[in-house]
């Protein structure tokens, strides 16, 4: 409780400064959760490249406040990448050899880098939303990610109710055995009835993001399904890895991983599916 009682203020008020703010605060996040990717792998024997791959994962979400669009960000983040491959290759070979693991220590430098690094830089995009915001100070903008990240735990909130309440039949038992169909399906009528909720009250005035309930409920709940594959994922990594958290850094929530799983899928899924809900 003492967690999301600074942490959600502070989120709000960080995401109202506008995108550099957010790509700030944001970049010492994936950083974080890009180191516990790296554990995770080291768990499984594999020995990824952290100092390489940390500060990629960084630079993916801080270049996404200055490219100035997606378009170019892309160009950036691909290059940035590639480097990242190369460079870790480059140090398999002459830091390790082949009994270094070469393989699978590149793949899982790289993918550290992108599953993080990538995924949350669509925080700062969705900040900074073509027609809507230039990522500057004021609410227009700030209540894009505000919306997609109180549907998306909103959703976890009401998939955890309804297990806990109703739960009997589970959903995927061999990645997650707490997980249930019946919390499955609470969580994603939570995911809608927040986003219709969110709209009705506050998405009916900033110019180019008038969205309606119906519209907004609709997308509440494919961002609830998303965000629900995203837990799911970070928990079927935990299962390879044989821990139950992925961290210790939140007191009661576990690591980065585990409070942003879902968040990892639900930002850019909201950044492509957004467009065509809007009139």
């Amino acid at each position: 409780m003492m967690v999301a009682g600074i942490g959600i203020p502070f989120g709000v008020f960080l995401i109202y400064l506008g995108a550099w703010w957010v790509a700030g605060v944001t970049a010492m996040i994936a950083a974080l959760g890009a180191a516990e990717v790296y554990r995770l792998a080291e768990a499984r024997w594999v020995r990824p490249f952290p100092w390489l791959g940390i500060p990629v994962t960084a630079f993916l979400v801080v270049s996404a406040a200055w490219a100035g669009g997606i378009a170019e960000w892309s160009v950036w983040g691909w290059l940035a990448l590639l480097a990242l491959a190369l460079v870790s290759l480059g140090a398999s070979l002459f830091l390790r050899g082949p009994e270094g693991g070469p393989l699978s220590a590149v793949a899982a430098t790289v993918f550290g880098s992108v599953y993080v690094g990538a995924t949350l830089s669509f925080a700062v995009h969705l900040r900074a939303f073509p027609g809507i915001s230039n990522g500057e100070v004021g609410w227009d903008g700030a209540l894009i990610p505000i919306f997609v990240l109180t549907v998306t735990w909103c959703g976890d909130a009401g998939a955890y109710f309804a297990g806990t309440q109703w739960g009997k039949r589970k959903l995927l038992p061999s990645v997650s055995p707490s997980k249930t169909v019946e919390g499955a399906i609470g969580g994603l009528a939570g995911a809608a009835g927040v986003a219709a909720i969110f709209a009705f009250l506050l998405l009916d005035s900033p110019p180019g993001l008038e969205l309606s309930v119906g519209a907004a409920a609709a997308l509440g709940l494919l961002i609830g399904a998303v965000a629900q594959v995203g837990d799911l994922v970070e928990s079927l990594l935990k299962r390879e890895a044989g821990v139950k958290d992925s961290g210790t850094l939140l007191p009661g929530h576990g690591g980065v991983l585990d409070r942003f799983d879902a968040v990892f899928f639900t930002l850019p899924i909201a950044y492509l599916l957004l467009p065509l809900f809007l009139p």
